[in-house]
Formats: structure tokens, C-alpha cells, sequence
């Protein structure tokens, strides 16, 4: 059974630091230029810690320059320790891009880490390598989860529970970012709430949306901890995660879509793909294609010469380890002449990457269902990488978790 415990947040004060002024996305969706603008808000964001750079007039490097700070701003007064163990009760409030009101709400805690797909903690997609070493450093420095990773209980009920748990509690603590996404957090204490998160939580695995890379470095730090320490528990036997109902009410699935280049200029691309695909012709606006993708149950091609819709042939269907788009497309681009391959959020700047030349084709794939996410962390397959996009994604700095040791 999966581990969740409350733990005593380390948190900005508002009137020192205003929240809005100093969260940041996770650090893996930040470029450098958006690293810099978020830098200049303030001395205190959490950028400085989650995306550091070294320090010429102290001579540290960027992770020991993290760790300075934090400690600086603690005693400077811009974050404070909570005196009690608390699970924060996160909830996001947005618009989707058809404009209906939505929102997602899961609570901040601790969770035990444990081997990855060992039956407690799941994960649904197949990690990319990348290497770890970034964020290891980090976590060895300033000793502190600085964002979440993000996890979806099974367990029905968790939102209720979470909600429940903030019914009388003073406002929240909250920031509206620059997509106007409202990000608000409440400190949780009360035992009964806690007993009830955490009952919850135990009766099922939890599956890693987002963070697999960030968990499986928590988990090498708790065994080089473990190692130094004789094998003693301490907080470096968890790691700071949101934890969110696997429920279509509380989740917002986006596609990524992939960009190829590297293609001869002269090759019969529609020819190659017929052999896979029924090719018809697609809209002239990208931004129209998702819909006509869901009405035909097709993956959707912009390409120089127009837009198309790739109607998967029944050889693909069986050919495809799973029933997705990004399955079904991993076969298809195996055929194809050597290329590059980038993946990329969003229809329209995948449309915007073909129409300014600096891809040849964008292949537009439809999200997989929440339903798929939990059939596939119960039979213990995984997806293809970058099959998911969860939408929107928390702020690093709502609180921070120390993990001394």
C-alpha cells in the first residue's frame, strides 16, 4: 500500500514574497528565455532554486548557489517553516481551450518511495533517457524537494476527501499565473482530514503522471542516504508529490505531437504512409484538424503542401503494441528514411513549426483517454514516451519540502 504522510512545508510569506511574484513552472518546461523573465520578478523566485546558476562573486556552483539561497531566504524571513506536520491541499482553476471552467484539486505530501512498478507506485509511460545527474546534484545540495512529482491515486473519493478537508478553513493561499491559470493552497492539520487522505491514498497504487525521472533520483538518494546513515529511515525515504483522483472530472489530457526533419527532400512521404494509413485530405486551417481527427478517428499531418487525415489501416491496428495514436505512430515512422524526431505540445505551435520551415511534417495525435492511462498501469505495460500531456501543470514554490539527512 502506497505511503503518504503530512510533513511541515517550507512557504513563502506573502508579505515578504507575493506568491504570484516569485512560483514558476517545473523546470523541465522552462526555456532560457522564460527562465530569465521569471528570474528578473524577483530575488526570491523559485526559479533561482529550481533552474540556478552558478555564482561568479561567491565562486559556487549552480547547485551549492541554490542551496545558499534557500537557507538566506529562510533567514531573511521570505520562506518560514510550518511548526506542524500539514498535507496542502492544492487546487488549479482554469479555462480549457474551448473556454469551459474547469479545475483540478489534490493534496501535497509525502510519498514513500519504493521501487518503480513494484505494485505500490506505477509508472504509465516509457521514460526517455535523460540524465539525472542535474536534478541529483540539486537534491544532494539543498536538500529539499523543490517541486512535485505528480501522481494519480486510484482511489475514488480523493477529491472529495481533499475538498472536505478545506470546508472552514481561512482563504487560500493563491497565485494566478501568466496563462491566468489560479493556483491556490491550503495548509491542512486537522487529524481526522489527514486520516482520511491517508486511508484513501493506502487502498490503491498511485500512477506517475509526471516526474518518473525526479522519482527514480529521490529513490537513488534515499539508498546513497540509507548507506550513510547505516540504514536508518529519515525524510529521504519520500518524496514531495501532488497526488490527484485518476477521475476524467478532475484531469485534463492533452496530446504531444511529433516533428520530423531530416527527411530527403524528394521522398513520397503520403506514398510511404499509405501502406499504414488511408490518406485523406484534411482541412486548410490546422486548428481545425483535432476535430475532423476525433470524426474519423484519424492522426492528423501538416505538411508544406497541405493537411491531411491518416485513417489507420487495419494491418497498423494489429501491428501497434497499444491502442493509441502513439503506438500506432511509432510503427509508422519506423518505416520511413532516418530522421529527427522532436516532440511538441500544442496543435498550433506544431502547425507554426511547419509553416516557418524549421520542421517538414507535424503530426498532430489525439489524447490519450483517462480510461487508458489506468488500464495501462494496471496491466503493467507502458505507454510510448511523451503519449501525455497533463494540463496545467503545478507551480514550483507553492511549498517546498526539506529532506535532511
Amino acid at each position: 500500500m502506497p505511503r503518504f504522510e503530512p510533513f511541515a512545508g517550507l512557504r513563502y510569506d506573502a508579505h515578504v514574497a507575493p506568491l504570484a511574484e516569485v512560483v514558476a513552472p517545473p523546470y523541465d518546461v522552462v526555456g532560457p528565455a522564460e527562465r530569465d523573465r521569471l528570474a528578473s520578478r524577483s530575488a526570491y523566485g523559485a526559479i533561482h532554486v529550481e533552474l540556478p546558476v552558478a555564482d561568479d562573486v561567491s565562486g559556487l556552483d549552480r547547485y551549492h548557489h541554490a542551496a545558499a539561497l534557500l537557507e538566506g531566504w529562510e533567514r531573511e524571513g521570505a520562506l518560514q517553516r510550518d511548526d506542524t506536520p500539514a498535507f496542502y491541499v492544492y487546487k488549479m482553476r482554469f479555462r480549457t481551450e474551448d473556454g469551459v471552467e474547469r479545475s483540478t484539486t489534490g493534496v501535497i505530501g509525502a510519498l514513500g518511495l519504493d521501487e518503480i512498478g513494484g505494485g505500490e507506485v506505477l509508472p504509465h509511460e516509457r521514460t526517455m533517457p535523460k540524465p539525472k545527474g542535474d536534478r541529483l546534484e540539486l537534491l544532494r545540495a539543498c536538500k529539499a524537494n523543490l517541486s512535485p512529482i505528480w501522481g494519480l491515486s486510484l482511489s475514488a473519493g480523493l477529491a472529495a476527501a481533499c475538498s472536505d478537508a478545506t470546508a472552514g478553513l481561512p482563504a487560500p493561499l493563491s497565485a494566478t499565473d501568466d496563462e491566468g491559470i489560479v493556483h491556490e493552497l491550503w495548509p491542512v492539520v486537522d487529524t481526522t482530514a489527514i486520516e482520511s487522505i491517508t486511508g484513501l491514498v493506502a487502498e490503491t497504487p498511485v500512477v506517475i503522471a509526471d516526474g518518473h525521472h525526479r522519482y527514480e533520483t529521490a529513490t537513488f538518494y534515499k539508498a546513497e542516504r540509507r548507506r550513510a546513515n547505516d540504514g536508518a529511515p529519515g525524510a529521504y525515504d519520500g518524496v514531495m508529490a501532488l497526488l490527484v483522483e485518476l477521475s476524467p472530472h478532475e484531469l485534463v489530457v492533452q496530446a504531444i505531437h511529433r516533428l520530423v526533419s531530416g527527411l530527403p527532400e524528394e521522398l513520397d512521404v503520403l506514398g510511404l504512409l499509405a501502406e499504414h494509413f488511408t490518406v485523406l485530405e484534411g482541412p486548410r486551417d490546422p486548428a481545425a484538424i483535432p476535430a475532423e481527427m476525433v470524426h474519423a478517428g484519424a492522426i492528423g499531418l501538416v505538411t508544406g503542401n497541405g493537411n491531411h487525415l491518416l485513417v489507420p489501416r487495419p494491418c497498423l491496428l494489429d501491428a501497434a503494441e497499444a491502442d493509441l495514436d502513439s503506438s500506432r505512430l511509432d510503427v509508422a515512422l519506423a518505416s520511413l528514411p532516418a530522421h529527427e524526431l522532436v516532440y511538441q505540445h500544442g496543435t498550433r505551435h506544431a502547425a507554426q513549426a511547419v509553416a516557418d520551415g524549421s520542421v517538414q511534417l507535424a503530426f498532430l495525435l489525439r489524447p490519450a483517454t483517462v480510461e487508458q492511462i489506468a488500464g495501462t498501469a494496471h496491466s503493467g505495460r507502458r505507454m510510448p514516451p511523451k503519449t501525455t500531456f497533463f494540463h496545467p501543470k503545478p507551480r514550483t514554490g507553492m511549498v517546498f519540502r526539506s529532506v535532511p539527512g
